[in-house]
């Protein structure tokens, strides 16, 4: 039997979280006086919340003690689980379940890779935690994307080959990791971000049965 692993990034690609993470950045910043917009949370996409944080203070002129900086970090995650907390399944994107099904027919390895420490909380709320074979969190690794830490302890959890697996993701630094470790990446999203993936589709929705089969068979 031809048994691929099939690797999921969360954030963009089975949810969108990024609503609540700008929510939660807005609160601080407006709080700290500062006025926070969608374009300066586009800059925070993919970047840690020390470096999130480093950045509003830095657009706000605002200087703060290391013990407020660590103040004002917990304060952001807690407000963030707070908007999380509310989350149901109808917060799946696009197909995500049928792909997801359709590759647990066929035996397929699954696994989650994401840099979020909230994953596991999130996968139970939606109620996808039990689907994945392994699931590799920001608790697991201590490198982000671009370096390939993240997906290639999701293959070694599925005791699967890296050249055998396949990522989706929505960042280019995802696809970056997913390349270098010598995986097919699939983008999620648009193309001219995307360009370096082996695919790109918008969402779920684009791909089809017989591409999935073709993935799973490949080599």
């Amino acid at each position: 039997m031809n048994k691929k692993g099939f690797i999921f990034d969360l954030d963009g690609v089975i949810v969108d979280t990024a609503k609540y993470h700008f929510l939660a950045w807005k609160k601080l910043a407006n709080d700290l006086g500062i006025d926070f917009t969608e374009d300066q949370n586009e800059q925070l996409k993919g970047v840690s919340r020390v470096k999130s944080l480093e950045k509003i203070l830095n657009w706000g002129g605002i200087s703060i003690s290391e013990e407020e900086f660590l103040q004002l970090m917990d304060k952001k995650n807690t407000d963030y689980l707070s908007y999380i907390e509310t989350m149901t399944e109808d917060e799946i994107l696009v197909d995500v379940p049928k792909v997801l099904n359709l590759l647990k027919v066929e035996n397929q390895g699954l696994a989650l890779g994401s840099a979020s420490k909230n994953a596991r909380t999130i996968l139970k709320k939606v109620e996808l935690f039990d689907k994945f074979d392994s699931i590799v969190d920001g608790t697991n690794v201590s490198k982000a994307k671009p370096d390939p830490e993240v997906f290639i302890i999701a293959a070694e959890n599925l005791e699967i080959a890296p050249e055998k697996c396949i990522v989706f993701e929505d960042s280019i630094a995802g696809i970056q990791a997913a390349n270098a470790a010598n995986m097919i990446s699939i983008g999620i999203g648009e193309k001219d971000v995307l360009s370096e993936a082996d695919y790109v589709f918008k969402d779920f929705s684009e791909i089809s049965e017989e591409f999935i089969s073709q993935l799973i068979n490949k080599h």
